[in-house]
């Protein structure tokens, strides 16, 4: 029942391949598992299908499979601060999928129920209904969209037993809980590893049943996806700690 691995890359060596959907976690920069991402870079794997509520940023999360051309196809809801990713999808090298922020969580969230597909309304009249089948109920039409399966999962918690039980902190538990239901292999990324028993069962967002590996990163780098800052109104308040509040909020 120990889950726990030696590091990242023994956690992914012998499970992804070229070709694979993977469902990663994570919201921009928050939550997103950072180590498992550089490991997946370091396998060399290609043609990956990735499902991530976005692509990160120039050289770090995703960006850095987008800078080795390991991702051939994204499913995403917003992609709009990664200029890699950019230059690639009008170049038509990436694939891209467009899915709504809900429908995108709920795709996830229906694959790990065991629900192959679901109607919704969000999307119809759009060119997100392009393909699709449309039905209507009680005068409303909806369309078709597929739950998603993936073959790995990558999810980041903050604790994490060595049953696999997760626990999320804050905004990380955002596309998290989702991604790691539906992988048929999940490894998750942990700041905290404790023993069996030692999480209350309350507590727990995501039980060890989903969770085949867990790696240990109690250093994680917290990057900050777009800084902004509050302008100087005078010289006498240069040196003061403004930047409190965001340093607390990382």
């Amino acid at each position: 029942m120990n889950k726990l691995y030696p590091d990242a890359a023994a956690a992914l060596g012998d499970v992804v391949r070229d070709g694979n959907l993977l469902a990663i976690g994570g919201f921009g920069l928050c939550g997103i598992p950072e180590k498992l991402i550089e490991a997946l870079r370091d396998t060399g794997v290609r043609d990956l299908t990735i499902a991530s509520n976005n692509a990160g940023v120039d050289g770090w999360g995703l960006g850095l499979l987008l800078e080795t051309r390991q991702i051939r196809k994204m499913i995403s809801s917003y992609v709009g601060e990664n200029a890699e990713f950019e230059r690639q999808y009008l170049h038509g090298e990436l694939e891209v999928e467009f899915a709504p922020q809900g429908t995108l969580a709920e795709r996830m969230r229906a694959g790990g129920a065991g629900i192959p597909a679901f109607y919704t309304r969000t999307g119809v009249g759009t060119v997100v209904a392009e393909g699709k089948e449309h039905k209507v109920f009680d005068g409303e039409t909806y369309l078709l969209e597929r739950g998603i399966r993936a073959d790995l999962a990558l999810v980041k918690a903050w604790k994490a037993d060595l049953h696999g039980n997760l626990v999320y902190r804050r905004t990380a538990r955002n596309f998290n809980p989702l991604a790691a239901t539906c992988g048929r292999i999940t490894v998750a990324e942990a700041e905290v590893i404790v023993q069996p028993g030692e999480l209350d069962p309350d507590q727990i967002h995501t039980p060890g049943i989903f969770v085949q590996r867990v790696v240990h990163n109690p250093a994680p780098a917290r990057r900050i996806e777009r800084r902004t800052t509050r302008k100087e109104d005078n010289a006498d308040r240069i040196g003061k700690k403004d930047d409190a509040p965001l340093q607390a909020n990382r």
